[in-house]
């Protein structure tokens, strides 16, 4: 992978890698990846967590519901 970077970020980065935070520019280029990775999975969450609250008040499960979440979990139902 191949990409272009303004002389100012190239500078950056190679600052914080001669710092010795990363051991060269790869290993800064996956880390700031990752990092984003987990902002858009913590950002999904927040969405499914206001999806629940706006659907309305919950409702607890019964027996039957919780047996079948079980099996579900154990792999005895798809």
């Amino acid at each position: 992978m191949s990409f272009a970077l303004p002389e100012s970020m190239r500078t950056y980065i190679d600052a914080r890698v001669s710092s010795g935070h990363y051991g060269n520019t790869s290993e800064y280029i996956r880390d700031l990846v990752r990092k984003d990775q987990e902002e858009q999975a913590k950002r999904r969450l927040r969405e499914l967590i206001e999806e629940g609250l706006a659907s309305g008040p919950g409702s607890a499960r019964t027996q039957a519901e919780d047996e079948e979440l079980f099996a579900i979990a154990r792999g005895a139902i798809d």
